[in-house]
């Protein structure tokens, strides 16, 4: 069977899996430990569809603090250390149709890959606790794009089609890639690399605003039957 796109790019929070604020927590526990307690600080910092190293660029802003890149390093280190606890805390879900979504694209054997801000290793501990992280390469020849791979989000974007097109030995263009994600940022850094856009409003943002963001598509979940429409052609 022939699947409309050639690479899925999955963002992670809100679009496979809904952590219950262990990220949150995590990252507040890191930045008392190298920073003092924020006391409030952050309550403002609205985090969705930022990538971790713009998160600790703000964080310091807030803060008063200078961004320096050694500090950056260490506050997501110890944030993936204290997520390693907090990701077992309440209110962890896997989203909505995605074992379903994700099981009909390895049996299409279709190019699966992520496409999220996470670092690496938090990624890899956000899906491992639903037990989705085996759906994903994580080696160096691994298509997905992290946080490491820039601070604005479209540079992720643009590493993740990058790789694609390593991984299948031929150019990918854009057109030829999905991206599936849940918030207007998903959106803006598709474009900015020229590649269509499944919003799902399974995060904070709905249907409606995804679309006024731009979305090609917008379903409410990925168990909608028009979500499979557009994954499967």
């Amino acid at each position: 069977m022939t699947l409309p796109f050639a690479v899925y790019l999955f963002d992670i929070d809100g679009t496979l899996v809904s952590a219950g604020g262990a990220g949150r927590r995590a990252f507040e526990r890191a930045v008392g430990d190298h920073c003092g307690p924020p006391d409030g600080a952050l309550a403002s910092l609205r985090l969705d569809g930022m990538t971790d190293r713009l998160i600790v660029r703000e964080t310091l802003r807030l803060l008063g603090r200078p961004f320096e890149d050694a500090l950056c390093d260490a506050l997501l280190a110890r944030y993936v250390e204290h997520l390693q606890t907090e990701i077992h805390g309440p209110g962890y879900a896997v989203l909505p149709g995605v074992l379903e979504t994700l099981n009909a694209l390895r049996a299409r054997e279709a190019l699966v890959a992520l496409c999220t801000g996470n670092v690496v290793e938090g990624a890899r501990l956000k899906l491992a606790r639903g037990g989705l992280d085996g759906y994903f390469d994580w080696g160096a020849s691994a298509v997905c794009g992290f946080a490491a791979d820039g601070e604005e989000r479209e540079h992720v974007v643009r590493a993740a089609l990058r790789r694609a097109s390593a991984r299948l030995g031929r150019a990918v263009a854009p057109a030829e890639a999905l991206v599936i994600g849940d918030t207007p940022r998903d959106v803006t850094a598709a474009h900015a690399v020229g590649i269509p856009v499944l919003g799902v409003a399974t995060g904070r943002y709905g249907e409606d605003e995804l679309q006024r963001a731009g979305a090609e598509h917008a379903v409410r979940s990925l168990a909608d039957e028009g979500a499979r429409r557009v994954l499967f052609g």
